[in-house]
């Protein structure tokens, strides 16, 4: 006869690190005063012993579900994924679950994702806008919500940004640095937080130097791929194209490379600056400065806030940016 396997209990945690079963709830619910030491033994007896928490009785008896909702506008995206893996990892260590939802870019979807983490009874949310719209993230039930990346307008919360606008000062700064005089802007959709606060660097960045504004070299496009191949194929066929080009994202930059090299032209002098430190983006053609984003550690903050929140932390939203980092690739 097959011998039944034991269940491990919080009685056996708590015996195997050597504290009360008291201190071994707390330390499951994230209190913050139990002592680091101490939460450390009950987190290793835990791993140990392969104790798992009873979700649903959990829920039943505190409406609470240790799971976090998380809505990006796409998961294809290297730059969200690398955010959404931040976030796990912080809220591993206090025990959390997530659910994974994708907004396409759509309000609409928005909200039937909203709906999804109502009917799921997620403690929280980490939201990736995907628009500039906010007012809908009301439907979800007053439970605290954590925006990443980008602000909205129309809904007031927490949010952890990059310093967009920095970022791009510092970069177009060090090209001015360097000798440029003429330096091109393909942007993306000025809805959007990141896009808005990236033009407003570059803008500056010219303003503090006394150069001029040309109109002609500004573009704008919608973060994705295509559109910075059209961009670029639109710049580079001006009569005479800017020698340095910021462009605002990762994917952006992609396209603009991908058109370079089908091009086949040699273009002299060209340097490339621009935002986000994704795999190959050093590698591509002309790449002269990269703006890093920090942005493991953007999810782990957005998911530290809402853990405090879900805690009862009581104060006014808080807007934490964090800073970048400019990496010269030429």
């Amino acid at each position: 006869m097959k011998k039944k396997s034991h269940t491990v209990t919080v009685k056996d945690v708590a015996r195997n690190a050597g504290v009360s079963t008291a201190t071994v709830s707390r330390v499951l619910n994230g209190d913050p005063k139990v002592k680091k030491d101490t939460a450390d033994l009950v987190r290793e007896a835990i791993e140990e012993l392969g104790y798992r928490m009873n979700q649903v009785a959990r829920s039943l008896k505190t409406n609470e579900t240790h799971s976090i909702g998380i809505i990006a506008p796409e998961f294809s995206n290297d730059f969200f994924m690398n955010i959404v893996t931040g976030v796990e990892k912080e809220l591993k260590k206090h025990g959390y679950s997530v659910i994974l939802c994708s907004s396409s870019e759509n309000t609409g979807k928005e909200k039937e994702q909203i709906q999804l983490l109502n009917d799921k009874n997620v403690d929280g949310a980490i939201i990736i806008p995907g628009s500039s719209l906010g007012s809908h993230f009301s439907l979800f039930r007053e439970k605290p919500i954590v925006l990443v990346d980008r602000m909205v307008d129309g809904f007031e919360t927490d949010a952890v940004l990059s310093d967009n606008f920095k970022g791009t000062y510092d970069a177009v700064q060090y090209s001015v640095n360097k000798g440029a005089v003429r330096i091109g802007f393909l942007g993306g959709n000025m809805n959007l937080t990141s896009a808005k606060e990236r033009y407003e660097g570059y803008l500056t960045a010219l303003k503090d130097n006394n150069l001029s504004v040309d109109e002609s070299i500004i573009l704008f496009g919608d973060y994705h791929s295509q559109s910075g191949y059209v961009l670029m194929k639109t710049l580079m066929g001006q009569t005479v194209p800017p020698e340095h080009i910021f462009i605002s994202n990762y994917f952006m930059h992609l396209g603009a490379a991908r058109y370079l090299l089908e091009s086949g032209n040699d273009v002299k002098g060209l340097h490339i600056l621009s935002f986000d430190d994704l795999p190959l983006a050093a590698f591509f053609p002309y790449s002269s400065i990269i703006v890093a984003q920090p942005m493991e550690e953007i999810g782990q903050k957005a998911a530290d806030l809402l853990i405090k929140r879900i805690q009862g932390l009581k104060e006014k939203p808080r807007i934490i940016r964090l800073p970048t980092i400019m990496k010269i690739v030429d």
